[in-house]
């Protein structure tokens, strides 16, 4: 036979360079053991004579496939099957992967993971994802938190009359994480879902930004209740008091403020063909004078307007912006928390749909959509957290689906104990 061809001993496998080293087993069992217990509340909705196998088994695979790309239940089904040996080293498998024995040959293994996760209670993932993220986090203080909605538009189901999923996601801006997410009905119950969603999560010293949806007088007193500050954006959706900052800043700035307590700062961004001029006035909200219902709003200090002066090739557009917020009038800073809160359409909902393909996914029977939806959440701070390989998400996603090694590397910054650093309880489920 050939040399290329000659099969090892195993006296020569156990002497080679390229064998899996020891301590890489060990780390991927310690990473499997924190996996699960961060995830052990989560009760197995499956009759006792239909377990073939180990819900945590079940559940660990589907995390790992979801990381490496998977976009649905066959996707994982394939990663199971195709890193089996891998698997073997630290899952129990007592029957092979998920419906991959021959008892079960007619029950295809993506069977099983969809018939799991269709009746996993969502609300109890939802508490071990919080629990998760408890550990990865540091302290809050100064963090600025967007907070906003984004609806999985392939879930719904016309047949059974069943509309798109929508959730509200809060999104940690410097650390680039989803914090939390909570299901609603429709947009209209964001009004009702934010002060909900504020009530999983220590927000003590942060700052919350969010669109007019939820500039609402509750959701301030509930913000300034759990000792953070706020920027909200101000549209027509308050008439009265749009109409009276509007008509306000119009003739501050045609007077070029004078006499006027103002903070100013500018900016100008540059990038794929595109000019951004970036305009920010802070004012104390005394400088406005008889501020229509100032007291409705708990800790109101200031309002600001934002110029932005976009120049693509040979179009120009211009947009103004007004915000209430309860922090001291600063534009530097305020101008920062309001670019900061566009985070969260950049770097989560837009890699949700372009990198995990959300938008597009078709999984919608029972609560298979929401539970997915924070599979997906959990790859994308897996991903987040490495910052050794420098390349885009995307890249790293492939890379885990190639790379044993490197999979055990993206898992060990959210799963080991040396990694984590959770100076205090952020989450509070």
């Amino acid at each position: 036979m050939s040399e290329g061809f000659e099969i090892k001993s195993a006296d020569t496998l156990e002497n080679s360079p390229h064998q899996r080293k020891p301590a890489e087993v060990a780390d991927i069992v310690r990473i499997q053991q924190n996996l699960v217990e961060h995830f052990a509340l989560i009760k197995d909705p499956r009759v006792e004579r239909t377990k073939k196998h180990q819900l945590r088994d079940i559940l660990v695979i589907a995390i790992l496939a979801v990381i490496a790309g998977a976009q649905g239940w066959e996707d994982i089904e394939n990663y199971g099957i195709s890193k089996r040996q891998w698997l073997e080293e630290f899952l129990a498998l007592p029957n092979g992967i998920p419906s991959d024995s021959v008892a079960l040959a007619s029950l295809r293994a993506s069977d099983t993971f969809r018939r799991v996760f269709e009746f996993i209670n969502p609300e109890e993932l939802n508490r071990c994802f919080l629990r998760w993220i408890e550990t990865l986090v540091t302290k809050m203080g100064g963090e600025i938190i967007p907070i906003d909605g984004k609806t999985i538009r392939g879930s719904y189901d016309r047949n059974q009359g069943k509309s798109a999923l929508h959730v509200i996601s809060a999104w940690a801006s410097e650390q680039n994480l989803v914090l939390a997410q909570m299901k609603v009905e429709d947009k209209s119950n964001e009004i009702t879902a934010i002060p909900a969603l504020l009530e999983l999560l220590d927000i003590t010293g942060a700052i919350i930004t969010i669109d007019a949806m939820g500039t609402q007088t509750e959701i301030a007193k509930k913000i300034i209740d759990k000792k953070a500050d706020y920027v909200l954006a101000l549209k027509a959706n308050h008439p009265t008091l749009y109409r009276q900052v509007e008509q306000w800043f119009e003739q501050a700035s045609a007077q070029d403020f004078q006499g006027i307590d103002v903070s100013y700062e500018q900016r100008i961004e540059k990038g794929h063909y595109r000019t951004e001029i970036r305009q920010v006035w802070s004012v104390p909200v005394s400088a406005i004078g008889e501020l229509y219902q100032p007291r409705l709003w708990a800790g109101l200090q200031s309002v600001v307007m934002v110029v932005r002066v976009r120049r693509l090739w040979n179009q120009t557009t211009r947009e103004i912006q007004f915000y209430l917020t309860s922090l001291h009038s600063d534009a530097q800073l305020l101008g920062r928390a309001i670019r900061k809160h566009w985070g969260i359409e950049n770097q989560a909902h837009w890699t949700l749909d372009c990198t995990f393909a959300e938008d597009s996914c078709r999984i919608r029977s029972f609560h298979s959509p929401r539970n997915f939806a924070l599979l997906r959440r959990i790859a994308l701070n897996a991903l987040n957290r490495e910052h050794t390989y420098k390349r885009s998400l995307r890249q790293k996603m492939k890379r885990t689906a190639m790379d044993n090694d490197y999979m055990i590397r993206v898992l060990s910054f959210c799963f080991l104990d040396s990694t984590l650093n959770s100076s205090e309880s952020f989450c509070q489920a």
